[in-house]
């Protein structure tokens, strides 16, 4: 069924995932042709490829529900952040990214009322003039909350503010964040795309508050952007945001959109209808994969992956469950919500009508709104500004002068770190194995699927299928080369061949981080779903029930200090399906986790001198999740 390979050296790790030539084992595998680098390629240039990572969805001061909450940091600022520069957090204190520069990064501000609350807060400005520039930005959080709340209903409506919808000022600052990704683009070293996130919110939440069922978008081009974006002041259906990139493809404007949070879309980001309740058919599953083949599965606002009432056999499924609607206290519909539900339902309608319109791949980020991304648990700062910045308010320690959480009051920043902020997450990055740190082979990737997503740490992983792999090709220094020409990587499609095909899951831990414990590898059918170790740290063996025994690892709360146990610096397997039909779809990805180590919250504690928040998980297994690869029967 399996079989694993355990090396403890993450150096040996990059070497291998490098293709740089140690002394290999005999391996029975046909030579790979040689490949020629192309004409204008970049010096880090790999025919194999690179894992690059990056964050796909950052917020600045243009964003409504930044500036109002003290962000002032630019597009500039972020990608300087992104660069290794250290900024201003709204709340007084240095940012300063965690693990070194990124290899990509994207501001990604709403394109609804782009720009406008810092031109209303700028003197001699017209918007500047309307009465609601006062109260917007008034002293008295009452008068801040009811503007706010006026923009968000408008947003959440589609129905314009008249006199705050400046279109030029809109247009202008569009064109601003345009050119600071251009500004900051460096074809081999830093990526960046011209980029937006489409705001749209299905329901108005029982509780008046602004949120609802979340159906957010961001918008990415892989090159020219034009001048204007489509908003949900245009209009709230997300089948109209595709219908208009369509158009944008048809005059030369590629772009893809990739929707976050389905964990808060109550039910809706996969339900079986369109938008406005028809049933969906083939021409509604192909232009919804020709325009979102990506959803980002892990965020600051939880993580959609699955839930344990759809998993209940899946041990690690409860992992960052935040389940209440956008800027309410109600709780989500949970199916209809999640990534792995979509993928089996993806799967009963492609066996029963012909077309699955849930084929995606997977990708990470942060939504930071403070523009930069907040990645480790022990250096953590949130995500909305002034509101959330300091560890009082976000819940991990009781409130100034306070020692003991049963003194806790009971006000509206304690409601608010207690039901939204405490249950937020240091996360996440996306991955994607690409030839060149390239904006055209990005994209291409993100076109291919070959993404996988983290919360927050940069493990490498790779994922393979095909019908000839064999154990020797384990060791071997051009595994990748073969694996490549002799199957398809994450994000393809496996046409099958009578027999149970072979899988490769690989995972390299990063050094900044935890060892690593186990490699599964996720199965789902239309009928159900399975989870398989694959890979165990230590060279020990799954059991009957494809579990990895107990490594040893374990935290120190009081301290967070770790011990690794057998933990691993790199895991492989050649697995396959013990359970393997081969006249039925299947859906199969790979999930790494890590040793566990302290959540941020516990981190913040032991630092304040107080006991963890008893409400609060107080250690994380840090993860990362590949895009699927999927088994089609023989014809």
């Amino acid at each position: 069924m399996w079989k694993t390979l355990t090396l403890a050296s993450t150096a040996l790790a990059l070497v291998a995932c490098s293709g740089n030539k140690t002394e290999p084992a005999p391996v029975e595998q046909a030579a790979a042709p040689e490949v020629v680098v192309p004409e204008g390629a970049t010096p880090g240039y790999n025919a194999d490829r690179n894992a690059y990572f990056g964050d796909m969805h950052i917020h600045t001061r243009n964003s409504f529900d930044a500036y109002i909450f003290n962000v002032r940091r630019t597009a500039d600022d972020a990608y300087r952040f992104a660069k290794g520069e250290t900024i201003k957090h709204p709340s007084g204190f240095d940012m300063t990214i965690a693990g070194g520069p990124l290899d990509f990064y994207t501001v990604t501000d709403h394109a609804e009322y782009l720009g406008i609350l810092p031109a209303m807060n700028t003197k001699g400005t017209a918007l500047s003039e309307l009465p609601r520039a006062k109260d917007m930005f008034s002293t008295d959080p009452d008068k801040i909350v009811a503007a706010f709340q006026g923009v968000g209903a408008s947003v959440r409506s589609g129905e314009k503010i008249e006199d705050m919808y400046d279109e030029p000022t809109i247009k202008s600052v569009w064109q601003e964040n345009i050119d600071a990704a251009e500004k900051y683009n460096e074809p081999g070293v830093f990526t960046t795309f011209s980029a937006y996130e489409f705001t749209s919110v299905t329901t108005q939440s029982d509780d008046g508050g602004f949120g609802g069922g979340n159906l957010h978008r961001n918008v990415f081009f892989r090159g020219e952007a034009p001048d204007r974006a489509f908003s949900t002041l245009d209009s709230t259906n997300p089948e109209d945001l595709w219908d208009w990139m369509d158009q944008q493809r048809a005059e030369g404007r590629e772009s893809i959109a990739i929707p976050h949070n389905s964990n808060v879309s109550d039910g809706q980001m996969f339900r079986l209808e369109t938008y406005n309740g028809d049933p969906i058919d083939a021409a509604y599953a192909e232009q919804r994969m020709r325009n979102e083949p990506l959803v980002e599965v892990t965020q600051v606002k939880g993580t959609s992956e699955t839930h344990p009432d759809l998993s209940p056999n899946d041990e690690w499924a409860n992992f960052e469950i935040y389940d209440e609607l956008l800027g309410s206290y109600n709780v989500s519909k949970t199916s209809g919500s999640y990534v792995r539900e979509a993928y089996r339902n993806g799967l009963k309608l492609q066996e029963e009508k012909g077309f699955d319109p849930f084929h995606f791949g997977l990708t990470a980020a942060s939504d930071s709104h403070v523009a930069g991304g907040s990645y480790s648990e022990k250096d953590y700062w949130s995500k909305i500004g002034i509101v959330d910045g300091l560890p009082f308010q976000r819940g991990s320690v009781p409130m100034p002068g306070i020692t003991d959480w049963a003194d806790q009051p009971d006000n509206q920043t304690t409601m608010n770190a207690k039901n939204w902020f405490s249950r937020w997450s240091a996360s996440g990055l996306t991955g994607v194995w690409a030839e060149e740190n390239t904006r055209d082979s990005i994209f291409d990737a993100f076109r291919r699927k070959e993404t996988f997503a983290t919360t927050g740490p940069r493990m490498k992983v790779r994922f393979f299928g095909g019908f000839n792999y064999t154990d020797a090709m384990l060791t071997s220094p051009d595994l990748a080369k073969q694996a490549y020409a002799g199957g398809v990587p994450m994000g393809g499609d496996l046409v099958g061949a009578g027999a149970a095909p072979h899988f490769i899951a690989w995972a390299m831990q990063d050094s900044n981080s935890a060892p690593l414990q186990r490699v599964q590898v996720v199965k789902v059918t239309s009928g159900g779903e399975a989870v398989y170790d694959a890979a165990c740290s230590g060279g020990a063996v799954p059991d009957a029930n494809h579990r990895c025994p107990d490594n040893g690892a374990s935290v120190d709360i009081a301290t967070c200090e770790t011990s690794a146990g057998t933990g691993a610096g790199e895991l492989k397997a050649l697995w396959t399906d013990p359970d393997f039909d081969p006249a039925q779809r299947a859906t199969y990805y790979v999930r790494v986790l890590e040793n566990p180590t302290c959540r941020w919250s516990t981190w913040e504690a032991n630092r304040n001198g107080t006991p963890p928040n008893p409400d609060l998980p107080t250690t994380i297994q840090e993860r990362a999740y590949t895009s699927p690869i999927w088994y089609i029967p023989p014809a």
